[in-house]
């Protein structure tokens, strides 16, 4: 339909001011050339092919495996002075690697020379797939709180540590695949729904069950109940006063004093970093000796006992792929893939913001899917990139992913020949290192940070908090997703609507509510729409703009001004739009013209534009009375309301072109 040309004869010229902006219909595009269009905006927002653009066959081949091997990018300028660094970096994490795996092993309810092993294979994977220089792997303290209790829920890992065991590869294998699959299929925006809300409640929640769960070593106990639960935990403290033995008491509380004395040093002296790093080794070692030298395990103190040297043994024929257990693992693996995923893609993304490169988060859950799958076949559990672990990498100066290979090696040795040092090792130090480390997760400065920014996120994180700690970490978990879900569907299903005025002295058009100064226009109501419309909020939105018109004209009524006679919607961040948003507009423009009002479109999108025309609505309203700005709009509302007769209706529009 063909836009008729509008003449605003004004003060400002003599002939008057001719709008010839126009808004014009989108030509049409083939549907399986929008939709390629679309679908690669959806899932390759970064256009990871452009590289291979004008390239031949074995170059090409070439470039897809420097993309889905970052190792091939930067070895080839490797130097020394890199492997300098990359070697403090990796010794330093080793350090505290070993009695940080041995210790979230326990945590699981695993052998603790699983710990060894998943800080020997994964990172050697990582360091290969991985897109990122700093992150450090190995296992962490919230996924081995989720397999003990997810796993632990349907089997004993007393009652039957062979099945037990079996089922923690198989989780970790099921978790593997559920990471890399993302990652091929770009379906990394699934990890979004974990908002930082969720995540600081959770982890928050996560870290003080553990700390409750630790309680159990620091007072000695024999028995504990396997529930997460606060009440539970406190239960079954209480009910034992009389099995707490001093011993472990006093020990425990000395090394955890030590251990949070010497982070507290490292981050007022942030150049003395190694002393929080090298601290739980060497509680490691001082609660070792001496429980050597007084024969405590004789006393009640409770100690790690054999380990068994050597490297990885294969554990492929042990995963379980048949019922009753599968589903059990499949649903434990894809909860703690996305928990160490969320927390893994944070962590590299924060500390390459600070060196100032970038991480391909897609790649990175293609390297954390490989590194668990083969973890999974070298007798390895779930591993990612803790906070603390990659703190320290960076703080201790590392270049490139080999200090994640140092620290391999590192571990291989002790694998080799140190595991017999740490079999006098109490499990009351383990406790003290995994208290240590929790307490820096409880981030109440960042839920404080909430409660001032945005009340609902702060709901959101306190949902998460308690739901953890009062009933059970699944249950915090779908709690907090629950209530971020329906925060989004909230946005969705009741946007934003506001009324717009004119700032003096300008052509410019605002929110009323956030600019007192904003004027109203005489006879116009401009009404902003501030989403996409579709099924879900076109109801809503035909029901508030109805509201809106009916408010202003009886404000106007109340105050003698001039009557209603133009109601003008500005699209200008309507990206898209639906059959039911369609017909919702269709619904307002039928309304408006029954109140004897114009209804004035001001700056829709293309596809807004595409599909008025295809459903005719566009003739309905008049394409004369659709224009490029707001202030379009209002000029010739005004020019309707000074030269003709007040609720003329489209047809004043051809006085236009009779000027003309």
């Amino acid at each position: 339909m063909a836009n008729n040309n509008l003449v605003f004869p004004g003060p400002m010229t003599g002939s008057g001011l001719e709008c010839m902006r126009r808004v014009p219909v989108p030509p049409s595009r083939p549907f399986l050339e929008t939709f390629h269009a679309n679908l690669k905006e959806t899932f390759f927002p970064d256009d990871p092919f452009r590289q291979f653009k004008h390239e031949t066959g074995f170059r090409r081949l070439i470039l897809g495996l420097h993309y889905f091997i970052p190792v091939l990018d930067w070895a080839p300028s490797y130097s020394f002075n890199f492997f300098k660094s990359d070697f403090i970096a990796g010794i330093t994490i080793a350090s505290l690697a070993i009695p940080q795996g041995i210790s979230y092993a326990k945590l699981a309810n695993l052998p603790p020379i699983l710990g060894l092993y998943s800080s020997f294979v994964p990172p050697l994977i990582y360091a290969m797939l991985g897109s990122s220089r700093d992150l450090a792997v190995g296992t962490v303290a919230v996924p081995s709180l989720l397999i003990a209790s997810m796993v632990g829920k349907e089997v004993s890992a007393s009652q039957h540590p062979a099945l037990y065991l079996h089922l923690a590869f198989t989780v970790t294998f099921f978790a593997g695949v559920f990471q890399a699959t993302l990652g091929l299929l770009r379906l990394g925006f699934i990890v979004d729904f974990l908002s930082h809300a969720t995540i600081v409640g959770f982890m928050g929640g996560a870290a003080t069950v553990v700390c409750l769960q630790q309680l159990k070593g620091m007072l000695g106990l024999q028995h504990f109940t396997t529930a997460t639960d606060l009440v539970s935990v406190m239960e079954s403290i209480f009910t034992q006063t009389h099995q707490w033995r001093w011993e472990s008491v006093v020990l425990g509380c000395s090394f955890l004093f030590f251990l949070l004395l010497t982070r507290f040093l490292s981050k007022r002296r942030p150049k003395f970093f190694w002393v929080s790093a090298a601290a739980p080794l060497i509680s490691v070692i001082l609660g070792s000796v001496l429980v050597y030298l007084t024969h405590a395990e004789n006393h009640g103190v409770q100690v790690i006992g054999y380990l068994k040297k050597g490297l990885n043994p294969p554990s492929a024929t042990t995963l379980i792929f048949s019922p009753p257990y599968m589903m059990l693992a499949l649903k434990t693996g894809i909860i703690t893939g996305i928990i160490v995923l969320a927390e893994g893609i944070a962590v590299g993304r924060s500390f390459a913001m600070f060196k100032n490169y970038h991480i391909d988060g897609n790649k990175e859950m293609i390297a954390f899917g490989m590194m668990n799958i083969v973890g999974s076949l070298t007798s390895c559990y779930l591993t990612t990139g803790p906070f603390s672990r990659s703190a320290v990498n960076y703080n201790a100066g590392c270049k490139t992913a080999i200090s994640n290979v140092v620290m391999a090696a590192a571990v291989m040795i002790t694998l080799l020949f140190l595991t017999p040092l740490f079999h006098y090792t109490p499990l009351v130090v383990l406790s003290a290192i995994i208290i240590g480390a929790m307490l820096g997760l409880i981030d109440y400065e960042a839920a404080i940070h909430l409660w001032h920014v945005d009340k609902i996120d702060f709901c959101v994180c306190v949902g998460a908090y308690f739901g953890v700690v009062l009933g059970s970490v699944e249950i915090g978990l779908v709690i907090a997703v629950a209530i971020s879900i329906f925060r989004v569907l909230l946005f969705v299903a009741r946007p934003r609507t506001t009324m717009l005025g004119n700032i003096p002295n300008s052509m410019i058009y605002r929110r009323i509510d956030q600019y007192p100064m904003a004027q109203r226009v005489p006879g116009v109501v401009i009404l902003h729409i501030d989403a996409p419309i579709y099924f879900a909020n076109a109801s809503y939105l035909r029901e508030r703009i109805s509201r809106w018109i009916d408010e202003e004209e009886d404000k106007l009524k109340s105050m003698g001004k001039t009557s209603l006679q133009y109601v003008i919607l500005d699209l200008g961040v309507v990206s898209s739009i639906d059959t039911s948003g369609i017909s919702m507009l269709d619904e307002v423009k039928k309304s408006v013209d029954r109140r004897g009002l114009q209804l004035v479109l001001a700056n829709p999108g293309s596809e807004v534009m595409k599909k008025l025309d295809k459903s005719e609505v566009l003739e309905a309203i008049g394409q004369e009375w659709i224009f490029l700005t707001v202030e379009d709009a209002v000029a010739a509302c005004n020019f309707m309301l000074h030269t003709c007769k007040p609720g003329a209706g489209t047809d004043d529009a051809v006085v236009g072109d009779d000027l003309a």
